[in-house]
């Protein structure tokens, strides 16, 4: 994934999770907001209590594959904040992914 598609300024995640708006689903929060680019921003946050280092790096690969490789995602103008709940790891990695790209379509 690009930097330009990335949200990383913790000022810029405070401000998208502090306007409220978000989609409870089962292994995800996913925040957004409206903003006047013409592409799709995302940041994705893996608290500690999900597990090691290395568990949370991977959950983070996971996710950057699942928004990349779909063409069919039209999603432009957002920023996306991905946070995962534990959930996560009851579900298969396509499940997971079925789940958020539905929800990012909304």
């Amino acid at each position: 994934m690009k930097k330009k598609y990335i949200v990383k300024k913790n000022h810029e995640f405070q401000e998208i999770i502090g306007l409220r708006v978000f989609i409870k689903t089962d292994p995800y929060y996913i925040y957004f907001r409206k903003n006047n680019l013409n592409y799709p921003r995302f940041g994705i946050s893996v608290g500690k209590k999900l597990g090691n280092a290395v568990l949370r790096n991977k959950v983070r690969r996971q996710i950057r594959s699942m928004i990349t490789i779909d063409p069919t995602l039209n999603i432009q103008g957002y920023d996306y904040i991905i946070i995962v709940k534990k959930n996560y790891f009851k579900n298969s990695y396509f499940i997971n992914k079925e789940v958020l790209l539905k929800n990012l379509k909304k």
